[in-house]
């Protein structure tokens, strides 16, 4: 039993209020020794005005570096929530024992697959594992799941990921979750997703490509809507890609609506986030733009009911259908 008592809620509170800013120290920690790898990369004078000169690729590189050490610790944590969310089991922000709706299947366009840390949840072999865990306990329900299951096999993944130098670690991944015959990194932004030229070839005995509008049965995007420039016209973009019926399914933290301190203190936070974490943004109205995106026959979403009212990072979790 939890202790309730005022000064245990008010130490939970003052925690729970100061963990943003020792995620911030974390990522400041790594921004020397980033600035030091550049340097060797680069010596002499030419390196020290090129790393002046060029804050993005500072800001790229230590990013990266960090999120190379926190990434894992963040996607532990989400791991239930997004699993859940992605077999169906999830309805207004909370995670439930039966499917719901249906799981992710069909044509999958994965928005910021970055280095790859959520690629294993497309495999057949990680699917069947979660299902043996979840088996059915009378034939007629095993039965009924088989169905669906056939219904919602992924045939194609497209990995959107600009960044080229997240595709070594992305297609290892790939290929390590046995899906280098399904998953393919489109290595492009979203504004570029249906043009064929600017795909180009950007690996050996690459045909080119293009994602044609209309075409996409499930778009996933986790905890990546926060960083992709113009979101909100990015947004409208992906619900183009979107078939009529095609579910789009979300995990991503937003502003925060609990009060006006608490709105003041997550602005107090977005100072400094944005330089810290890689261009991150906190107080997007993300759930805002993507129902504005257009038409949806369904929305099932909502703030996990863990998070607390001192959460300064708030997330949301659900699926929109066209």
């Amino acid at each position: 039993m939890s202790d309730s008592s005022l000064p245990a809620r008010t130490w939970t509170a003052l925690r729970g209020l100061l963990d943003p800013w020792l995620f911030l120290w974390q990522s400041a920690k790594h921004l020397p020794g980033t600035a030091l790898a550049l340097l060797r990369a680069d010596p002499g004078l030419r390196g020290a005005l090129l790393l002046i000169s060029s804050p993005h690729r500072l800001r790229d590189a230590w990013f990266g570096r960090f999120w190379a050490a926190a990434g894992p610790g963040v996607q532990q944590g989400a791991e239930p929530l997004v699993l859940a969310l992605l077999e169906g089991r999830a309805t207004g922000g909370r995670v439930v024992d039966i499917p719901l709706s249906p799981a992710v299947g069909g044509t999958v366009l994965e928005i910021g697959a970055g280095s790859g840390f959520w690629v294993h949840v497309f495999s057949d072999r990680y699917r069947r594992h979660r299902r043996q865990q979840q088996k059915p306990s009378d034939s007629e329900e095993g039965s009924r799941r088989s169905e669906d299951e056939n219904e919602n096999a992924i045939t194609r993944v497209y990995g959107v990921e600009p960044n080229g130098a997240q595709h070594a670690s992305l297609r290892g991944r790939v290929e390590a979750a046995g899906l280098a015959d399904v998953y393919r990194i489109a290595p492009v932004g979203i504004e570029d997703l249906g043009d064929a030229e600017k795909w180009g070839r950007y690996d050996e005995g690459d045909e080119g490509g293009r994602i044609e509008k209309g075409s996409v049965d499930c778009i996933v995007s986790i905890l990546c809507l926060c960083s992709i420039p113009h979101p909100e016209r990015n947004i409208q973009e992906l619900y183009g890609y979107l078939r009529e019926g095609g579910r789009w399914y979300v995990y991503e933290h937003v502003r925060c609506d609990y009060g006006w301190y608490m709105r003041a203190y997550q602005r107090l936070l977005n100072l400094f986030w944005p330089v810290f974490i890689g261009g991150c943004q906190l107080c997007r109205p993300t759930i805002e733009w993507l129902r504005e995106a257009g038409p949806w026959s369904h929305i099932d979403v909502g703030q996990p009911p863990h998070e607390e009212w001192y959460q300064a990072i708030p997330h949301q979790l659900g699926v929109f259908t066209k």
